[in-house]
């Protein structure tokens, strides 16, 4: 295996969870912050990733290594829920949300220019599509962090709370 198919191999990986994230944790803070422009902005970037996802092109969906990247995306999702959401206030944990969207910008980027390299025209267009899409989507996601100064007992409160209002 070449050192471009085993970067490839990884990026692949890497994409699918991402991914996986974007939709998880977008839908998951969202429910945090219900009927706020904070959460419409994250179900727009939700529905893009589950779109994307379903429509990964060939080049990614035949590597038999997407297997670990479901499962790693999945692992470390429930971990987040499990221990950092629920300590965390809302705030922080939009904003830990937001990063792992720019690194996924970051990551298709990555992904684009190693698809051109390798001639795969399909993966490249795809992430292009992905791109002029995305891009946007996080722009609107991140321009919300104001939202969170205007109303700091929203932001402050963590996930702990969060859960025990939903429990009384």
């Amino acid at each position: 295996m070449t050192s471009e198919q085993s970067l490839f191999e990884k990026l692949g990986r890497e994409l699918y969870q991402t991914e996986t994230s974007a939709v998880v944790h977008s839908r998951r803070e969202a429910a945090r912050l219900p009927d706020t422009p904070v959460a419409a902005a994250l179900l727009q970037v939700a529905e893009h990733a589950e779109l994307r996802l379903a429509n990964l092109p060939g080049a990614i969906q035949q590597r038999p290594e997407l297997a670990i990247g479901k499962s790693a995306g999945r692992f470390l999702s429930a971990m987040r829920q499990l221990v950092i959401d629920r300590l965390v206030d809302r705030e922080r944990s939009f904003r830990g949300t937001l990063l792992g969207m720019h690194h996924g910008i970051d990551l298709v980027r990555l992904i684009l220019s190693l698809a051109t390299e390798q001639g795969e025209t399909e993966l490249a267009g795809w992430c292009r599509s992905w791109l002029e899409t995305r891009v946007p989507l996080v722009e609107q996601a991140t321009a919300q962090l104001e939202w969170f100064a205007r109303h700091p007992r929203e932001a402050i409160e963590s996930g702990r709370s969060t859960l025990a209002l939903h429990h009384d």
